[in-house]
């Protein structure tokens, strides 16, 4: 056999079943075989690569037990000449595995090979070759001088940035998002290291090839998309402790014992700066849209207590105290920031409706305690309306402002609609704009490009693929989707390349597949259009709401249940579920029992779910399956609550 294909995954089933597709067409022609090792994701993946890739070895972990012995796992199965070492996060070009094959088989002293690796965006990803980690180099890369001068020999060696991208070099260290290894090399040094449970093991491996006398090969004739990049996480604490100690666990391995000593102190001090900037770029992330509210919103209070003393109150001559821009305007104020947080104006920072929602909620908490504040406290309820109407003004231009500065348009409405052009065959257009549209994706179609010569009777027809670049101009185009099934992969990454506009996003949707895959830049996780996405109930805030809720509920039944109990079927499973959900054991409303079910958000087993708000009619499968979609997209107490009541006499189940 002369090829095997080891793909590591972990909760990315989307990422995953494009990768297998595109490296179904890759091994044409090649003997080949192909490994997936999943280690343990809850996503599905498993179900997927079973039901959509019968062909693939499945090897299901039942625990994560790390990259490198994950692709042991497989390695150690594998019969092929040549193994490749693949991320799940991929895309290659369907000419890539002969290409590569055909380079080692011609360069008998290549141990390993990677290739010219490219973003979602197009952009070139520098770690397609790396300089070894010397105390030198490191030192230059985490302080920044390699960033500062990437073209130089002396400071540019970590992504060797003054070797041309589009010439083979021999480098030494290749990526392992795609490794191709020579078999026979490997079992002269051995595999990979476990000791690495992520990030490094391709350094290590990298250098263990060179020191055995072999070279490592970066070969850009072909290129392959790497959505997610070596910065996906570089925003996470605990990525910055994992990376810099697998640096550590590499000196120390192969270095001598002072310069072992070097490198760690470097490492050590580059954790704890990156590491404070790291938890300092959350933070701000987190908090900035909140800390602008406050302060703009604790501004506008003075504001509104100066207009009202000299138009109102000095007609009176009264005037107000100290307490209350020190005391009242701060508590107004963060009742505010709390009804917006309750109404999740944070979360969707760009509903207006939330905002107002957020404003309205934090007044009648602001009117409550000012009917139990002492009296001196208790100043004109004309400045709480007042100030009310400026913290929802305040609250709006905010977003507004954020929305300019991160979209680079003003748009008082602070719609994120983006317009989009799709590439392919009619057939396949249509059905992928069906996909968009059942997705409620924020796109503003403009229409799409076939690949074929002939002109098509159709209003939304722009063109062909050949007048790319002037459509991308004409229309002002945000958004380009691909369609895999009426174009190679070449074709498409030779397009993302060609195309130069900035602000252009790419994405691609793999043939007879539910979704559309991916990623903005090299430092985002990817992002996708499919009937599984933005699942409410994949946020933490909702799953904490859920939980409020059936909290509420069952103290709330308890007393009640003497009544209820003459209308609830299973009286004896009523009370147990009383129990069962106060304790988490079950929530009140989950989903209805259907095939794909378990692809959903994961929650506790429900007493009713969407299906039973319609009483007792007979729902079939594809139906049930569409309301546990609908539940997920767009859960709310409120719906939970609608639920509950139209299925009291089910309470039992």
């Amino acid at each position: 056999m002369k090829l095997s294909v080891v793909i590591v995954n972990y909760n990315v089933k989307y990422f995953l079943e494009q990768a297998l597709h595109s490296v179904r067409k890759a091994i044409v022609g090649i003997d080949a075989e192909v490994f997936v090792v999943d280690n343990h994701s809850v996503d599905g993946s498993c179900e997927m690569v079973k039901r959509k890739f019968p062909e693939v070895v499945l090897i299901e972990n039942k625990e994560n037990c790390g990259f490198s012995k994950a692709n042991n796992q497989a390695i150690k199965q594998s019969k092929g000449e040549y193994i490749l070492l693949l991320n799940p996060d991929t895309v290659v070009e369907e000419d890539c595995f002969s290409k590569i094959i055909s380079f080692m088989n011609n360069t008998p002293d290549a141990g390993a090979l990677g290739v010219k690796m490219i973003d979602g965006k197009g952009h070139y990803l520098p770690e397609s070759k790396r300089g070894l980690p010397t105390p030198t180099v490191a030192f230059y890369k985490m302080f920044g001088l390699a960033n500062l001068f990437p073209k130089s020999k002396r400071f540019g060696q970590y992504h060797l940035a003054f070797l041309d991208k589009n010439k083979t070099h021999q480098v030494d260290v290749l990526a392992g998002a795609f490794m191709l290894l020579r078999k026979s090399v490997l079992d002269k040094i051995g595999l990979l290291d476990e000791e690495y449970f992520m990030y490094g093991e391709d350094i290590d491996l990298s250098y263990r090839i060179t020191k055995a006398g072999y070279k490592n090969y970066y070969f850009p004739e072909t290129t392959i998309i790497h959505y997610k990049g070596e910065s996906t996480k570089k925003t996470s604490v605990n990525y910055v402790f994992i990376f810099y100690r697998a640096m550590i666990t590499f000196a120390q391995k192969h270095y001598t014992h002072k310069l072992a000593q070097s490198f760690s102190l470097i490492i050590n001090i580059a954790i704890y700066i990156r590491a404070a900037i790291s938890i300092s770029m959350r933070v701000v992330q987190k908090f900035y849209l909140p800390f602008l509210d406050f302060i703009f919103m604790y501004a506008a209070m003075f504001l509104v207590k100066e207009y009202w003393t000299h138009n109102v109150k000095d007609v009176s001559g009264q005037y107000y105290p100290s307490t209350f821009m020190t005391v009242n305007s701060l508590i107004y104020s963060l009742c505010w920031i709390v009804g917006l947080y309750i109404s999740e104006a944070y979360e969707k920072s760009r509903s207006i409706l939330r905002v107002i929602n957020g404003i309205l909620l934090g007044s009648v908490i602001i009117s409550v305690g000012y009917a139990f504040a002492p009296e001196s406290y208790r100043f004109s309820r004309a400045l709480i309306l007042l100030g009310s109407a400026s913290a929802l003004i305040v609250s709006y231009l905010n977003r507004l402002l954020v929305y300019t500065y991160r979209y680079k348009k003003f748009n008082p409405a602070m719609q994120t609609d983006t317009k989009t052009i799709i590439i392919g065959n009619k057939k396949e257009v249509s059905r992928v704009l069906d996909l968009l549209v059942k997705s409620k994706a924020n796109c503003d179609y403009a229409g799409y490009l076939n690949i074929n010569i002939e002109e098509e009777n159709d209003d939304h027809f722009l063109g062909n693929v050949k007048d790319l670049h002037e459509i991308v101009e004409f229309f002002s185009v945000e958004e380009i989707i691909f369609c895999s099934k009426d174009m190679s992969a070449q074709q498409i990454i030779q397009w993302m390349g060609n195309i130069t506009k900035p602000s252009i996003q790419f994405k691609i949707v793999p043939e007879e597949s539910l979704f559309i895959i991916g990623s903005n830049s090299k430092n985002a996780p990817g992002d996708f259009y499919t009937l599984e996405i933005n699942l409410s109930l994949n946020t933490p805030l909702q799953i904490k709401k859920k939980r409020l809720f059936d909290v509420a509920v069952s103290l709330l039944l308890i007393p009640v249940s003497p009544l209820l109990l003459l209308f609830v079927n299973k009286r004896l499973n009523y009370l147990s579920n009383i129990i069962k959900v106060l304790f988490g054991e079950k929530t009140w409303v989950g989903y209805a029992i259907t095939d794909n079910y378990k692809m959903l958000p994961k929650i506790k087993t429900g007493v009713l779910s969407p299906v039973d708000s319609f009483g007792k009619k007979n729902i079939n499968n594809v139906t049930a399956e569409k309301l546990n979609f609908l539940y997920a997209k767009d859960y709310s107490m409120e719906k939970d609550l609608l639920i509950l009541l139209g299925g009291l006499s089910r309470l039992g189940n």
